[in-house]
């Protein structure tokens, strides 16, 4: 009787410890697959995240570069607008190419503003340069053959802010392809000067040669300092050689004038589009 006693003591003792820990497992193991299902759950949210983002990503990038296509040809055909100028019809053919330029302002340049807007648009930048460097090539070509000057990123930037959202930070051209742009402008004036010496013009393409020469003396002392842009050094090497083109056809002409003059039906050195005297190679 005394040992019956004793061990129902015993096992009253040891009941509650057992149910506590059973009760302690089972709210570990609960706590633990709650966490894990958390955890899980948090993963697939965020990997769901990042493909849609990706995938809006892919998608703008694609109206990107069918925006910085119809930029290109546009800007392209301004271009070929502009080399059709003469000492007959400058003015005609610069109010044709300015009117087509401000065209691709409006409908081509327009839609890539609103596209990178408020995105990650330097993600985008290989998407959109192109079109965006021959639109500078065509604006600065229009700008020199309307005032023998160049037409500065301040002043192109200036264009575009009203295209902008006033809410969010306006989008800008930036510096590199406004100079890869301009490095292109070098060879559209080096044919353009060929072309005027070919009709008579021999002031003016010793004007763009003058131009064409600064520009190139400028970027010498910028592009050292872009480690980072191949694209730049590249076309510096095809800017000299426009350089060099322009020079050996006005030093020709210099040299061997009497023989071009009757060719080209002219020995007036003043410049029709500029108006300046001769400049001396």
């Amino acid at each position: 009787m005394l040992k019956l006693q004793r061990l129902s003591l015993r096992m009253m003792a040891l009941k509650p410890q057992r149910l506590h820990n059973i009760a302690e497992t089972t709210s570990q193991s609960v706590a633990k697959r709650v966490r894990t299902m958390t955890t899980e759950s948090s993963i697939k949210d965020a990997f769901a995240k990042y493909t849609d983002y990706l995938n809006d990503l892919n998608e703008k990038r694609e109206r990107v570069i069918k925006a910085s296509r119809d930029i290109t040809s546009n800007s392209k055909k301004v271009i070929f607008q502009v080399h059709r100028i003469s000492k007959h019809n400058k003015e005609e053919v610069l109010q044709k190419a300015e009117k087509d330029l401000a065209d691709v302002t409006d409908r081509y340049i327009s839609r890539l503003v609103k596209e990178l807007q408020g995105t990650d648009f330097w993600k985008l930048r290989r998407a959109y340069s192109p079109g965006v460097q021959e639109y500078v090539e065509a604006a600065t070509f229009c700008k020199f053959c309307r005032t023998g000057t160049l037409l500065n990123l301040d002043e192109m930037n200036a264009t575009l802010l009203p295209l902008n959202d006033p809410s969010l930070e306006p989008l800008q051209i930036n510096v590199l392809d406004y100079l890869l742009g301009l490095a292109d402008l070098t060879g559209e004036l080096m044919r353009l000067a060929i072309g005027r010496i070919s009709d008579g013009e021999l002031g003016f393409a010793k004007k763009i040669c003058e131009f064409v020469r600064e520009i190139y003396r400028e970027l010498t002392l910028v592009v050292p300092f872009m480690d980072d842009s191949h694209d730049m050094k590249t076309k510096m090497d095809t800017m000299l050689q426009s350089v060099m083109k322009i020079e050996n056809a006005c030093f020709g002409v210099h040299v061997r004038g009497s023989e071009y003059m009757p060719l080209l039906g002219s020995d007036d050195p003043t410049s029709f589009l500029l108006g300046v005297p001769d400049v001396e190679i």
